[in-house]
């Protein structure tokens, strides 16, 4: 399973990128807002630099398929590497079937079902993104149905490739692996948390000690 960073934070993107875990970026309206970002072009197009080769995921706010498919070229121009963030919506279906025509991929959003995922794959989507957290958020089972998703997908060879999205701690990462996901994007805080174990800070401890202690003998 690959990782990808969610964040629109460069200073989190460069910080986790020099660590080499991580193969993508997904971003989207909030997290830009949340960055402080004025430019979102120039933003996407520094991330591109900072994690070469990777998906970037970047969103359209229109609501109409020909205002999705605009922003989306205008989006794609700006590196190979940028992938467009679409809701599941009809019109978003609509415009993903379009750009998969014109060789832009897409990553659809917002996807809580099943369902979802399947028409999403139908109209050609790169990626789909089934929201884990937001569904534990509401009582359902949000890693069951990315174990869902990505079953469907294989029984029916489709492309399209699995992305557990809103993830929020550790056991999401694992159970999105356990699952069957492509992908993971994971926040930046919830990467830093997967190196964490407790036997792991004591080991490191131990050793520094024994090393100071074999130092001051001789």
């Amino acid at each position: 399973m690959k990782i990808f960073l969610d964040s629109a934070n460069l200073g989190e993107v460069q910080t986790a990128a020099g660590w080499g875990v991580i193969s993508g970026v997904t971003t989207n309206p909030t997290l830009l807002a949340r960055a402080g970002a004025k430019d979102f072009q120039a933003v996407v197009a520094e991330i591109c630099r900072l994690v070469p080769g990777g998906p970037i995921s970047a969103e359209v706010v229109s609501s109409d398929t020909a205002g999705m498919v605009q922003e989306a070229r205008e989006l794609a121009d700006i590196d190979p590497q940028v992938v467009i963030k679409i809701p599941v919506t009809p019109a978003g279906l609509a415009a993903v079937k379009q750009l998969a025509a014109e060789g832009i991929r897409t990553n659809v959003t917002l996807v809580f079902s099943t369902a979802q995922a399947i028409l999403a794959a139908a109209a050609g989507a790169t990626f789909v993104s089934p929201f884990v957290g937001r569904l534990d958020d509401i009582g359902q089972d949000g890693l069951g149905l990315v174990q869902e998703i990505v079953t469907v997908m294989d029984t029916y060879d489709y492309s399209t490739e699995v992305i557990a999205a809103s993830i929020r701690h550790p056991q999401h990462v694992v159970g999105a692996a356990l699952a069957g996901a492509h992908i993971a994007t994971v926040p930046f805080k919830v990467l830093g948390q997967l190196f964490e174990h407790p036997l792991t800070a004591q080991g490191i401890e131990r050793f520094q000690a024994d090393w100071e202690a074999l130092q001051g003998n001789k």
